[in-house]
């Protein structure tokens, strides 16, 4: 799928974070922390599901010695929460696979696929970008609220 663009957001973060399985847990908290203090609490726990989920994709195998790989949270003026983990090895682009029922990993695109609006991948010109999305769902009143 093709990434959506859009035009302005109301809130932005980015940050790099080194391959280290310490670094997926880090960029899990800072997603909770952020969209909480950006006044969308009911997203933060699935935002950081999904940080964590792509986070680990990347360290496991998306990232090579040297390079870092980053962590984009934008909330836009559309409604739309937008996660992207880019990380520097391009040759082999993500898709969602399945696992045994005793297998410990294999589970993550899945999830990201159930929990996100939508979700993709961008190739860049060194590494990829993958990518998903939360809308933000509002009550009558404008009030978001649990999608």
């Amino acid at each position: 799928m093709v990434a959506p663009r859009y035009d302005r957001y109301d809130r932005y973060d980015r940050l790099d974070y080194t391959p280290l399985p310490k670094s997926v847990t880090l960029a899990r908290h800072r997603a909770h922390r952020l969209l909480t203090e950006w006044g969308h609490p009911e997203l933060a726990d699935s935002a950081a599901l999904l940080v964590s989920e792509l986070g680990g994709n990347a360290v496991l195998h998306g990232c090579v010695p040297g390079r870092l790989f980053r962590v984009e949270l934008a909330l836009t003026e559309e409604g739309v929460l937008r996660i992207s983990v880019s990380d520097p090895k391009g040759e082999s682009l993500p898709r969602p696979r399945g696992a045994a029922a005793d297998d410990v990993g294999g589970r993550g695109l899945l999830l990201v696929r159930e929990f996100a609006s939508r979700w993709g991948v961008c190739e860049l010109t060194v590494g990829k970008s993958v990518w998903c999305e939360l809308d933000v769902v509002r009550d009558a009143q404008g009030v978001p609220r649990t999608p």
